[in-house]
């Protein structure tokens, strides 16, 4: 394996300290625990975090900022932080107003994160969580009881970001998260296998002719493997899969994030999305808002997800509102 990395044991920290040095003004970095937060932490408001496994940046290290996550806690790479660490997050963002945390579907997050809960109240803190399982792709995995939480979550977190910098109380904090959680499916495929650091080889191995379709984020297999086709055929699987999901019908609007998996050019996905939204023309299903970029990753991964999300009015004002983090800017 070839990378840009010193010790692979190391990679978390030291990403971190680069990722917070860069963009100083916005987040800091809180070690023993390692947690990330804001650079000017607020002083009331529900504190609205978020954390899983290293290896999906910037989710969700890049998404703490003014208008979105006051704190992210990032595990190993591919492994759930532990409860003491996502306690430490709460009681370091908790202004008083209570803590929403966002937590996507596998059980690793959903055990650390519940018990972390139950630790935070017993000391006095109002916590509630939403749970993101908008993966259309399996019913279960190696992973996780029920669906998975993949990059569907971005719009949860964005919407409950805005939902808390509007003000709002923590029940509507979490009413808000929670619609979002309700109205958003996602769909991957890969190209190739990605390369865990302290690994130091692929997870699955492609020959050139197939395409893994149906994987999660942390590179495992997906639902099927099927033979490599024209960008619009693979396409269309996705988007056919999250709207029949998602039951959309002609009239309705859509938000769509077209996500890189970390290693897929930008042209690529530029591609996908002229496909994505050929379909929904034929669909006769609006795209209110796009958004076409790397944003919740699987390290080196070569592939593409799909998300849409039914687009209600709270959810598009919630979209729209400003929002400045490191890899999320605008209205500011």
């Amino acid at each position: 394996m070839k990378a840009l990395i010193n010790d692979p044991r190391d990679v978390v920290e030291e990403a971190l300290e680069g990722l917070c040095r860069a963009n100083a003004d916005i987040i800091t970095l809180h070690r023993d625990p390692l947690w990330v937060g804001r650079a000017q932490p607020r002083t009331s408001g529900v504190a609205v975090i978020s954390g899983g496994g290293s290896g999906h940046e910037p989710l969700h290290t890049g998404l703490v900022g003014n208008g979105m996550l006051d704190a992210a806690v990032p595990g190993a790479v591919f492994t759930s932080p532990s409860p003491d660490t996502i306690l430490a997050a709460i009681t370091g963002t908790d202004t008083g107003d209570g803590v929403l945390c966002i937590v996507k579907n596998y059980t690793g997050d959903v055990l650390n994160f519940d018990m972390a809960r139950e630790l935070a109240e017993a000391d006095g803190h109002t916590v509630r969580s939403v749970l993101v399982a908008d993966d259309v792709a399996v019913e279960d995995s190696t992973f996780t009881a029920g669906r998975r939480g993949v990059a569907g979550t971005l719009f949860v977190e964005k919407i409950a970001g805005a939902a808390a910098a509007s003000g709002g109380a923590l029940e509507a904090v979490t009413a808000a998260a929670e619609e979002a959680a309700r109205e958003v499916r996602s769909m991957a495929l890969a190209l190739g296998g990605c390369t865990v650091p302290h690994v130091g080889k692929p997870g699955f191995e492609l020959l050139a002719d197939e395409v893994e379709l149906g994987i999660g984020i942390h590179g495992e297999p997906g639902a099927a493997r099927i033979a490599m086709a024209s960008a619009d055929e693979l396409t269309d699987r996705l988007v056919a899969a999250v709207a029949q999901d998602l039951r959309l019908v002609a009239g309705e609007g859509v938000l769509v994030l077209v996500n890189g998996m970390g290693a897929t050019p930008a042209y690529q996905l530029d591609i996908v999305f002229r496909r994505v939204a050929q379909q929904l023309d034929a669909l006769d299903v609006r795209i209110e808002r796009t958004l076409v970029g790397n944003y919740v990753t699987s390290l080196d991964m070569q592939g593409v997800s799909v998300t849409l999300a039914r687009a209600t009015d709270a959810m598009l004002a919630g979209w729209d509102a400003p929002v400045w983090t490191a890899a999320l800017r605008k209205g500011y």
